[in-house]
């Protein structure tokens, strides 16, 4: 073998930019661990990079630096694929934060390996176990509804139902970045990973459903902060209903809520039935006075008043 196993991300992947949001995202998985170390690369507002099949990992820094001076996806890579002399075993696409996007695989990339160029979007996929895995994944993508990370992770699933890759199903990545130039590059959406598990895509998408449960979440602070208070409830519950066992939502919903502007009604309305399904309801209760005693309860009272109503 030519090729060590640590480089061999034989890998089904898409790269996508939301039209709306200018949200911009990578979805991968493989047979072998810690996908999302190696095939997604991302910067907010500027694109992103998914580099697979015997993986050519520095073309991700490489192709972001070009990104980011403003050369578009198809020149970033030819620039890649010209710097390297085993092109051919290659397999990468790039997207820029104008949804202009190009792919590439390289003929020596082991069978079945294709990609598929939509609008806004790449699917490519290698040592896949039939040939209607890249077809399946662009269809699904296509004709999935939700934000940006819902409808990667159904260009993931439909590959899976095709087979996938011939060897089976070990890890996977999901990844998306805001529009906003001047974010940090740290700043995520979404950052999601499964290193090892016996059926990745399945544990990917609970965690894609917690982490858009977050997302309304904290548009419903921003609705509230903006004083929006009907927006906001709305937001928060649906984050409630879509991700139930995250407790913390509905817990920090209750705070905010029974602090300044009080409302203990709508509070306890939300507290009660988070504490009375958790086995660590003392502790919840405890902890209400611990953040009044350090500040992050302003309005003198809330503590005292939240308290006496749940025991």
């Amino acid at each position: 073998m030519k090729a060590r196993r640590s480089e061999m991300f034989s890998t089904y992947s898409i790269v996508a930019r939301d039209p709306a949001t200018g949200q911009i995202g990578v979805a991968v998985q493989t047979h072998q661990m810690c996908v999302g170390a190696i095939v997604p690369w991302l910067l907010p507002g500027v694109g992103a990079i998914a580099t697979q099949s015997l993986a050519n990992v520095s073309f991700g820094p490489m192709g972001l630096a070009l990104l980011r001076e403003g050369v578009p996806a198809p020149r970033v890579l030819d620039a890649l694929l010209a710097t390297d002399p085993d092109v051919h075993r290659r397999q990468v696409a790039v997207i820029d934060a104008n949804g202009q996007v190009n792919a590439w695989t390289g003929a020596g990339c082991i069978a079945e390996a294709s990609h598929y160029v939509g609008e806004g979007y790449s699917v490519q996929a290698n040592m896949m176990t039939s040939a209607t895995v890249v077809g399946a994944m662009h269809a699904a993508y296509d004709n999935a509804q939700g934000d940006l990370a819902q409808r990667m992770l159904a260009a993931l699933q439909a590959a899976q139902i095709e087979g996938g890759d011939i060897r089976g199903m070990q890890s996977a990545a999901l990844r998306v970045v805001p529009a906003d130039r001047s974010a940090p590059a740290w700043r995520f959406d979404y950052d999601l990973r499964v290193d090892e598990h016996a059926r990745p895509v399945e544990e990917l998408a609970r965690l894609v459903r917690l982490g858009r449960a977050q997302v309304l979440d904290g548009e419903g602070y921003e609705a509230f902060e903006q004083d929006r208070r009907d927006e906001a409830l709305a937001k928060w519950a649906e984050a409630r209903a879509l991700a139930p066992e995250l407790e913390e939502i509905a817990y920090w919903q209750a705070l905010t809520l029974a602090d300044k502007p009080a409302d203990l009604s709508a509070a306890l309305d939300i507290l009660r039935p988070m504490l009375d399904q958790d086995e660590r309801r003392q502790h919840w209760i405890d902890l209400i006075r611990r953040l009044q005693a350090c500040g992050l309860l302003e309005r003198a009272g809330a503590a005292d008043d939240l308290i006496s109503a749940v025991q």
